[in-house]
Parts: C-alpha cells; sequence; structure tokens
C-alpha cells in the first residue's frame, strides 16, 4: 500500500478507537480525523470538504424541521395515536412500531419516517416509562430492512439498478445481466426484514439492556399540584385513562378526577368527559410535558374565554411578601389592582404539593407557581413587585393542533412528491418547510431549533472521509484482496461480495460502498459464467446493511443521540442482525435467483 493508505488507515483505526473508549462527542472525534485527513492532504480539499455541501446530509438537515412541524402541530402524536396507542410494554410498543415502519420505507425514503418517529418515541418513552434504548436502534434497523426490499426503497438500491443498467446498455457479456426490476430484492428482503423485525422485537432486551440507574444522593424535585380541563375537543374525550396515557409518564401522578362536582374514582376504565377536572401531583418536567400536549387545558384562567394560545409560554414565579394576593384565596383571583393576565397552571409550597383544590389554596409569601402568559406578563412583571424571581421556561410550546391537517397535508406532498419522482427529497423537503412557516405550522424559532447540527456534522465529516479512503488508494486495496479470495467457487465469491460490501458500508458510505463494490462483482460473475442476479440483489442488501456502526447509515446517526448509545452499543446488537442478514442472503438467495 502508498503511504497515503497507511495514513488514513490509521486515522480511521483512531477514530474507530476514539469512538468505543473515549466519552468524546462523536462531531468532535470526526472533525478531528477530517482535520487530519486535510492536514495529509490525502484527496483534493474540495473532495474532503464536499459532505457540507452534501445533498444527502441537507436533506437530512431540512428534514428535521419538516419533523418539527409535524410533531409541533401534533399531526404525528395524533397519527401514532391511531396507529400505535399507548403501548404499556417495550415488546408490545416494538411489535407496533417497526412493522408499518418497515412497510413504509418499502416505499418512501426511510430518512423522513424516522425524523418524524423520534420524536413520538420519545413521547411514548415518557408516557408509558418505556426504554428509549431499546427503540431508537430497532426503529433505525427496521426503516433499513424495510428499505431493501424494493429498488425506490433506498438511495442504494437506486444506485445499484442504475449500475446494471449501465452495463446492460453498455453491451457487456455477463451470464443474467438484465435490468432490476421493481420487486426482484424483495424475494430476499422479506424474509429478512420478517426474520430481523422478530428478533428485535423479542431479543432488544438482552441485547440493548438499560443501564442501572444510581442515587446520585440529589434532593428530590420540586412537587406541584395542578389542575387541568378536559375540553369539548380534547383528544383524551371519550377515551378511558389508560388509553389517553395521561397519567402514565414518570413523575405524574393522577390524584383525583371531578365530574360536576362528584368525586370519580382514579382507575385506568375511567371513561374522560368533557368538563372533568383532574387534579395531578406533578415534577416540573412532567408537568411541562402534560402541558405543551394540549390534550387537557389548565383549569384557573385570568385570559379572555376565547384567547389565541399559540403563542403562550410558561414561567415559573415566587410570590413576594409584598404581593396584595397574600392572604387571598387563588379561586378570588383577578384583583382590581393587578394587571396580570396568565393561567395557573400549577402550585407548589415548601418543594411539595398541595393536596386540596387550587381554587381553595390562600395564597403564602415564597409560594411558587408555574404559569401560562403571552408576552405582556413580561412586561408588567417588571413594573410590579408582586414577584422575587420570574424565570422563563423558554424551549416550551404548545401544540397547534389546528393545524395538524395542514401540517399532515403538507407531509403527505412532500412524500409523493419525492417517491413519484417529480423532484428531489432535498427540493421536496425545503417546500414542505417554507409551506408549514407559511401556514404557521411551524415558527422561525422551533424550525431553528430542531436541526441536530451535531448529527449533520457527523454525516458531513463522514462522506469526506470517505473521499480520503478513495483517494489514497486504500479502497483499491481492499477491493483487490476481496476479489483474490473469492476464488473459483459461486457460493465463496457471493459470501466475500457480501462481507467486503458490508465491511465497507460500515465504514464509509452505502452507496460508495455499492460503487466500490459493483464492478468487482460484476467481473466475478463474468470470471466464473455464472448468473449475475444472485451478486445483483447481495450487493443491494450488503451496502444497506450498515448495522454495526452509527455512522454507517443516516438513520442510525439521527437515533445515536436521541437514545443515549454508546459507539459499543450499536456493535453489540449490529453484529447479530449482520449475522442474520449474512445467514439468510447468503444462504437463499442462490435459491431464489440460481447461478
Amino acid at each position: 500500500m502508498s503511504y497515503d493508505a497507511y495514513v488514513t488507515l490509521a486515522i480511521l483505526a483512531l477514530t474507530f478507537v476514539l469512538l468505543v473508549k473515549t466519552r468524546i462527542p462523536a462531531p468532535a472525534i470526526f472533525l478531528g480525523a477530517l482535520t487530519a485527513a486535510l492536514t495529509f492532504r490525502l484527496a483534493p480539499v474540495p473532495e474532503l470538504l464536499k459532505g457540507f455541501s452534501n445533498p444527502g446530509m441537507l436533506t437530512v438537515g431540512v428534514l428535521f424541521m419538516v419533523a418539527a412541524g409535524m410533531y409541533s402541530t401534533g399531526a404525528i402524536t395524533i397519527l401514532m395515536e391511531k396507529l400505535v396507542g399507548i403501548p404499556q410494554t417495550n415488546v408490545a410498543a416494538r411489535m407496533r412500531i417497526l412493522p408499518p415502519i418497515a412497510v413504509g420505507s418499502a416505499f418512501l425514503n426511510n430518512t423522513p419516517l424516522v425524523a418524524m418517529m423520534i420524536p413520538v418515541i420519545r413521547d411514548l418513552c415518557k408516557n408509558g416509562n418505556l426504554s428509549a434504548r431499546q427503540l431508537y436502534i430497532p426503529l433505525s434497523f427496521a426503516s433499513i430492512l424495510g428499505g431493501v426490499c424494493t429498488v425506490i426503497g433506498t438511495s442504494t438500491n437506486l444506485v445499484i439498478a442504475g449500475l446494471v443498467l449501465a452495463a446492460v446498455d453498455s453491451g457487456m457479456t455477463v451470464p443474467g445481466l438484465r435490468p432490476v426490476q421493481m420487486f426482484d430484492p424483495a424475494w430476499v428482503g422479506l424474509p429478512l426484514a420478517a426474520a430481523g423485525i422478530a428478533v428485535m422485537i423479542f431479543f432488544s432486551r438482552w441485547l440493548l439492556p438499560d443501564e442501572k440507574k444510581t442515587d446520585t444522593g440529589r434532593n428530590r424535585p420540586r412537587c406541584y399540584s395542578a389542575e387541568f380541563l378536559v375540553s369539548e375537543n380534547s383528544r383524551a374525550a371519550g377515551k378511558t385513562l389508560a388509553e389517553s396515557g395521561i397519567a402514565n409518564s414518570p413523575g405524574l401522578e393522577l390524584l383525583s378526577v371531578k365530574r360536576k362536582d362528584a368525586e370519580m374514582g382514579v382507575h385506568p376504565s375511567l371513561v374522560l368527559d368533557p368538563g372533568d377536572l383532574l387534579m395531578f401531583s406533578a415534577e416540573v418536567d412532567a408537568l411541562i410535558d402534560l402541558w405543551r400536549s394540549n390534550v387537557l387545558r389548565p383549569h384557573l384562567s385570568l385570559f379572555p374565554e376565547k384567547t389565541d394560545r399559540s403563542a403562550h409560554s410558561l414561567v415559573r414565579v415566587v410570590v413576594s411578601q409584598n404581593s396584595p394576593a397574600v392572604g387571598r384565596k387563588i379561586g378570588t383571583l383577578p384583583m382590581n389592582q393587578s394587571s396580570y393576565r396568565f393561567k395557573i397552571v400549577a402550585v407548589s409550597r415548601d418543594g411539595e404539593c398541595l393536596h386540596e383544590p387550587l381554587a381553595e389554596v390562600r395564597i403564602e409569601p415564597g409560594d411558587s407557581a408555574v404559569l401560562e402568559v403571552d408576552d405582556s406578563f413580561f412586561y408588567q412583571s417588571q413594573l410590579e413587585k408582586d414577584f422575587i424571581l420570574t424565570k422563563a421556561l423558554s424551549g416550551y410550546h404548545l401544540q397547534r393542533t389546528d393545524r395538524a391537517l395542514e401540517a399532515g397535508l403538507i407531509t403527505l406532498a412532500m412524500i409523493i412528491a419525492a417517491a413519484s419522482g417529480w423532484m428531489d427529497m432535498l427540493n421536496a423537503a425545503l417546500l414542505a418547510t417554507g409551506a408549514m412557516l407559511a401556514t404557521k405550522c411551524l415558527s422561525f424559532r422551533i424550525a431553528a431549533q430542531s436541526i441536530e447540527w451535531g448529527t449533520l456534522t457527523v454525516i458531513a465529516c463522514a462522506i469526506g472521509l470517505e473521499s480520503a479512503v478513495t483517494h489514497s488508494g486504500l479502497a483499491a486495496q481492499i477491493a483487490s484482496l476481496l476479489a483474490s479470495l473469492g476464488g473459483n467457487s459461486a457460493w465463496l465469491a457471493l459470501a466475500v461480495i457480501f462481507a467486503g460490501c458490508t465491511f465497507m458500508t460500515n465504514i464509509i458510505t452505502n452507496n460508495a460502498a455499492a460503487a466500490f463494490m459493483f464492478p468487482i462483482a460484476l467481473s466475478t460473475a463474468q470470471q466464473l459464467h455464472v448468473n449475475f442476479m444472485p451478486f445483483a440483489i447481495v450487493l443491494m442488501i450488503s451496502a444497506s446493511c450498515a448495522f454495526v456502526t452509527p455512522t454507517g447509515y443516516q438513520t442510525n446517526m439521527m437515533v445515536w443521540s436521541p437514545g443515549g448509545y454508546a459507539f459499543s452499543d450499536f456493535a453489540k446488537i449490529g453484529a447479530v442482525m449482520t449475522l442474520i442478514t449474512a445467514v439468510i442472503t447468503i444462504g437463499l438467495t442462490p435459491l431464489v435467483f440460481p447461478f
């Protein structure tokens, strides 16, 4: 190998070690690796930096904003409530989530599907006390397995189908060389997807165990009393407590349900009616999640009855000794001398919740409250001395459920436009984001906050490092080694192609791995005088078989941070999935497409 190839191999090895053995953030490690490649001039500078203008990387960034629009309107939450409901166990959650994602990924780009499911799974984990670690990686893997079932399921399949078509048009004489049909990969992809999803459903408990939580010795979080009302148009109306999932979140306890001043028993089968008053004991994080979901509304309000709440925010206040409200019952507010407008979300005293109706609570100095306010509150609170502390809980906004239909239609139009070939995914996603901003399904602030810059940095750097692997000659060396290992056995050659493509797709991009391995597979079939179709199908599957590393596939990188995974978590479950994929693919493909 050349000097540049050895340097590139050393950089990749060091990157792998740092990812596995240290807690250095992945974006910092990849930026360091790319900097080393630039320093040693392993490829032209434009090639090393091409990832930062790569359409795939930009598409992921824009899709984060589309997903934020679907989430901030509650559209994706409403849709998944219909499809998934509120699963009570991790196994049930995987059974309800993974098959639909796999089916959808066979016909739609899996990147937007995963982007929209990330916040949904986050909410399911909070509301159902489920394990995020046992859901996010299976989500990504299910989208990969579903995508390999059709030619349009992944960009990798499209790349290989295009290379096959180009070889056919060039007049190459290779046995069995023909255009790949839409469902050719499904003969192997469907059994593979079924087996892989079954393994993830039933064995993720052991392959992705929860980390043991240790007692840090910190004080218990402040507990609040909160009262919420079931409104006429609430999604909870007509559902049981178990179906609504509102009382399942950690840090949230439903204390009572009142219906027309009558106390109802708190049990999972209780059907909620409009007008029911629910009293909770809640920690602040659980309280915020309940408020922003907009399923229930705060009971005590000093706003006019018909008020647009889309711009409201949350604020935490502590009552001053000089406040004229001291000694009064909350139910007697507002006072004539007060100019405030707010909704009382929750109240706490000495860090504890109050077990009496909030309207009957007499305000004392030092009482803490969480209020829903508009912008005028922040101006008024500067002029008054009612509070000794006023702290905005920034970053939390109500879901605009009145815009859910618009957000859903915009996203559907984006998917149809991209899937039908009218425009590429980046163009469609940009138009969808613009439409969501124009229709107020998405605010500029939420759009900016939704972008996962660390994920985009890793993707961009990984694409740049692929150029170093190519230009240094390392890729050619690996390809030559694999070709020599194939020998004269068609089965062995097929296994070598699978192993080589799988290895390369985990260290560089999947499309690049497919492009590198295609001419090797083509020449191998030509030399052995065997049908090329088994090699084409194996290439399609193995190029997407990026299970071992989080950097091997875009959806893996998207779930890496939300799931709180270490690099080794992907290696552990990925090794199992790769072995299953190898056995099914190498064993079944020659039976469906004989040599």
